[in-house]
C-alpha cells in the first residue's frame, strides 16, 4: 500500500485563517499529504493587517518539531515566519538533527500589512538556514532584501538568484506577483535558470506566498522534480487566487480548495444534465417541442462566469424520425446561446443555473399558463444595437418580472424563430418541466 506523504510547516499562526500554518495546513489537505504542524508565532491578524505577535519560545517550537519527526516519516518541511534569531537558531538545528528537507518562504511581510521579522533574523536565516534547504521561494521584496541589489527588470532577476544561490541553498525559486507574472526557477548545482510563465489573475491574494511555498514542499514530497513542482505550484496558486472571495473588510485571502470544489461541481453538474438529457432522449413528445434550428439544454457550475462554466449538449437536440435525437456529447463550453441565457439569469439569481429553450407557439404557452408557470417576454424590435440578444432580452425579461420567472419567450424577428426558454435549479428541473409540457401538448 502507497504511503501518504507527512509534510511539516514550520511557521506562524494567522487568527484570520488566510496565511500561515493555516494556509499551509489547507494546502497540503488539498494536494494530498497529511500535514503537520509547529508554531513558531501566533499572530493577531485578519485581512486587513497584522495587530500584534507572540512568539513561542525557542524550546516549544523545537518540541514540536521533534514530536512530529520521531514519530512519523518526514522528508520536506516548509518553513514560514521565524521573526526572531533564536527561532531561526532552534529551527536549523533541528533540520540538522532530522535531516530534513526546508522550503524555506522568507516570510517578512504579511499581504495584508505588518512586519513578521526582523533584519537580525534575516540575516541568520541567510547564514543559517539557507546552505540547508533544498529550496528557498522568495517574492521580489524578500529577493532584493537577501541579495542585497534592487530588483527592476528580469535581469536583476537572475542576479539576485545567483546571489541567493551562493548562500548554499540548493535551489532558489524567485516569485514574480510583485513584478511580473513570471516565476524564476535557478537550479545552482547545474546553474540552470527555468523561467515558469502564468498570468495575474484577479482575485484575494492574502496567503498566497505561504501557498505557493506549501504547495512546492507538497509536490517534492510526492516525487515531482523541482521545476515540476513549482510549476504545478504555480497553477495551484493561480486557481486558490481565482477562487477567493471576500471574508472581511480587506485583503480576500486564497482558496485552496476552489480547483477541489470546481471539480466536484463540474461532476455534479455533468451527472445532473446525462439524467436530463436521457429524459428527454426518452420522451417521445419531446419531437413536438423542438424548434426547426434545434433546441439545447445546458447547466453551469455555481458562481460560473464563461461560457466554459456551463455544461451542453456539444451539438444539438434534434428531431430524427420523430423523436428526440442527442447529437453529441455533454460538454462544457458546448453552447454559447443557451449558456449566455444561464449567465445572464445568474446575474439576477445565482441558484438558477440552467435553462432549455423549446419551441413556441400559442399552445406552449397556453400549457405554461395551466401549470401555473411564472412567464416573461422581451421584444426582440427593442433590442439596442451592438448588444447580446440573449443577455439583453434575458436580463430585460427579468427586469420587467421583477425576478427571475420560470419561462421567458420572444416573438422572434427577421430571420429570428420565436423560443421559448425554461429555466430552472438544474437541468433535471428544466428538463422535467419540459417533459411534462411536452406530454400535456400531445394529448390535449
Amino acid at each position: 500500500m502507497n504511503k501518504t506523504p507527512v509534510v511539516l510547516t514550520i511557521a506562524g499562526s494567522d487568527s484570520g485563517g488566510g496565511a500561515g500554518v493555516e494556509a499551509d495546513i489547507k494546502t497540503f489537505a488539498a494536494l494530498g499529504v497529511h500535514g503537520t504542524c509547529a508554531i513558531t508565532s501566533v499572530t493577531s491578524q485578519n485581512t486587513t493587517g497584522v495587530i500584534s505577535s507572540y512568539d513561542l519560545p525557542p524550546d516549544v517550537i523545537a518540541d514540536q518539531i521533534d514530536a512530529v519527526c520521531i514519530d512519523m516519516d518526514i522528508e520536506y518541511v516548509k518553513t514560514g515566519m521565524l521573526a526572531s534569531p533564536d527561532i531561526v537558531l532552534a529551527v536549523a538545528e533541528r533540520m540538522k538533527k532530522h535531516a530534513l528537507s526546508p522550503v524555506v518562504d522568507p516570510v517578512m511581510a504579511a499581504e495584508a500589512g505588518g512586519e513578521l521579522l526582523t533584519k537580525d533574523a534575516l540575516s541568520v536565516i541567510a547564514d543559517e538556514l539557507l546552505p540547508l534547504s533544498k529550496v528557498v521561494t522568495p517574492n521580489i521584496y524578500e529577493a532584493s532584501a537577501l541579495s542585497g541589489i534592487s530588483i527592476k527588470n528580469h535581469k536583476d532577476v537572475r542576479n539576485a538568484a545567483t546571489i541567493i544561490g551562493e548562500m548554499g541553498v540548493h535551489s532558489v525559486i524567485i516569485t514574480g506577483g510583485h513584478f511580473d507574472a513570471s516565476d524564476l526557477v535557478y537550479e545552482t548545482a547545474n546553474e540552470t535558470f527555468t523561467l515558469i510563465p502564468g498570468e495575474f489573475i484577479k482575485g484575494g491574494t492574502h496567503g498566497s506566498g505561504c501557498t505557493y511555498s506549501a504547495a512546492v514542499a507538497a509536490y517534492l514530497a510526492q516525487g515531482f522534480t523541482l521545476v515540476d513542482a513549482a510549476s504545478q505550484a504555480k497553477r495551484f496558486v493561480e486557481h486558490a487566487i481565482g477562487g477567493s472571495v471576500p471574508v472581511g473588510r480587506g485583503v480576500p485571502p486564497v482558496n485552496q480548495l476552489s480547483h477541489i470544489r470546481r471539480n466536484a461541481a463540474c461532476y455534479h453538474v455533468l451527472q445532473d444534465m446525462e439524467m436530463a438529457v436521457e429524459m428527454i432522449k426518452n420522451c417521445t413528445s419531446f419531437s413536438y417541442l423542438i424548434p426547426e434550428v434545434g433546441c439545447n439544454i445546458a447547466m453551469a457550475i455555481p458562481q460560473a462566469g464563461n461560457v466554459a462554466d456551463v455544461a451542453a449538449v456539444a451539438g444539438r437536440i434534434v428531431k430524427l424520425k420523430h423523436k428526440p435525437a442527442i447529437v453529441g456529447c455533454v460538454e462544457f463550453g458546448a453552447s454559447s446561446h443557451v449558456a449566455r441565457i444561464v449567465l445572464a439569469t445568474m446575474q439576477s439569481d445565482g441558484g438558477v443555473r440552467a435553462a432549455v429553450n423549446v419551441r413556441y407557439s400559442k399552445k406552449v404557452l397556453r400549457i405554461i399558463d395551466e401549470m401555473d408557470l411564472s412567464i416573461s417576454s422581451f421584444d426582440r424590435a427593442e433590442e439596442p444595437a451592438k448588444t447580446s440578444t440573449m443577455d439583453w432580452g434575458v436580463t430585460h425579461a427579468i427586469k420587467i418580472y421583477g425576478s427571475v420567472p420560470d419561462v421567458i419567450y420572444d416573438e422572434g424577428g427577421v430571420g429570428k424563430e420565436p423560443m421559448v426558454r425554461i429555466l430552472g435549479k438544474s437541468a433535471t428541473d428544466v428538463a422535467g418541466i419540459a417533459v411534462d409540457i411536452a406530454d400535456r401538448f400531445t394529448s390535449g
